[in-house]
């Protein structure tokens, strides 16, 4: 059994794109492997938050997880801030990452750029999201592939910790679903689906109604031809479309395409958000029985107090490999 860790952070609620291309294989991973997910709420403050509706960020996707199979039992589910590991080996890796590697991740450069009073936080991410998955002895770690510069450097701290002191970590290997891995915005194809585009008919909320939904996908970015066929350079909307069915469906690319190939845009698309509503409406209601639970909060307990237990080994073992503390 492996040891699989992913992280989401509480800034909004979680899209299709979300789902599709990470949540949905979280719960085939658990049924196999040993799973910690985090909801890393202090990555989150690396940009401003208004304190209220962290809070309630933090506890809707927490739901979100159970509602869309995350079991509780199988997999640790778990609120970063809430086991202070997380934290203190950051620091330690911080210690031991270099300035020019840090100067190099494209999100710093992107989130940072043309704006004021930049966060030191947002500077040193990388290191933080390092100690997340190296507390836990990670095997694998599933990401989108806008995140393996991150990974990557995750690799090299932990290589670099073992050679320079003594053997502590496991060395995490990187994996990208294949299906659905990148999701792209219904308004522009080229750039990836986001909770945090500014156009909200970019993107599909998991929360979001039927009536939006349809309305999103109807209004979808597509192209003059009147062709449903995958193309990512030159269809690259009605490629997303097809990605998106396709995964909701369960059904394949190539399938989805020779069904509707004689068939216009607008009857594709109007069947694109039948098959996006099916799959999220029962995720939705339970959801609802969630949120405002006493359930939840005490799996929450739970969550920490398991993952508090392993982190705080790997973290004693990586105290007394630098010669921190009394031995």
């Amino acid at each position: 059994m492996k040891t699989i860790f992913s992280g989401i952070q509480p800034s909004g609620t979680l899209t299709l794109g979300n789902y599709l291309g990470a949540i949905s294989q979280f719960v085939q991973l658990q049924e196999d492997e040993n799973c910690y997910f985090c909801i890393v709420d202090n990555h989150a403050i690396t940009v401003p938050q208004e304190p209220a509706t962290l809070q309630h960020n933090i506890r809707s996707l927490a739901a979100l997880y159970l509602a869309s199979g995350i079991n509780h039992e199988k997999s640790t589910l778990f609120i970063q801030s809430e086991v202070a590991a997380h934290a203190q080996l950051s620091w330690m890796l911080q210690s031991i990452s270099y300035m020019g590697e840090l100067e190099r991740m494209t999100q710093f450069k992107d989130k940072s750029s043309g704006k004021d009073g930049v966060s030191s936080a947002l500077f040193t991410y990388p290191a933080l999201m390092a100690a997340d998955i190296l507390l836990y002895q990670t095997n694998i770690v599933p990401v989108g592939d806008d995140q393996t510069q991150h990974l990557e450097l995750t690799r090299t701290l932990a290589q670099r910790f073992n050679n320079r002191y003594k053997k502590t970590f496991v060395v995490p290997d990187i994996s990208i679903p294949k299906v659905g891995a990148r999701i792209m915005s219904l308004q522009d194809p080229l750039k990836k689906m986001s909770k945090s585009d500014e156009n909200p008919k970019g993107f599909i909320s998991m929360l979001d109604t039927p009536k939006k939904i349809e309305k999103k996908l109807k209004s979808a970015v597509t192209d003059s031809e009147g062709i449903v066929a995958f193309d990512k350079e030159n269809k690259p909307g009605i490629s997303n479309l097809l990605t998106i069915h396709a995964s909701c469906t369960g059904e394949t690319i190539e399938t989805v395409e020779d069904k509707y190939k004689n068939r216009g845009y607008g009857e594709f698309k109007g069947d694109t958000a039948k098959a996006v509503i099916q799959l999220l409406q029962p995720i939705q209601e339970k959801y609802e029985q969630l949120i405002q639970s006493n359930d939840l909060d005490d799996i929450l307990d739970r969550g920490a107090e398991k993952a508090a237990a392993t982190a705080n080994k790997t973290l004693k073992a990586a105290n007394a490999a630098m010669g921190l503390g009394r031995k």
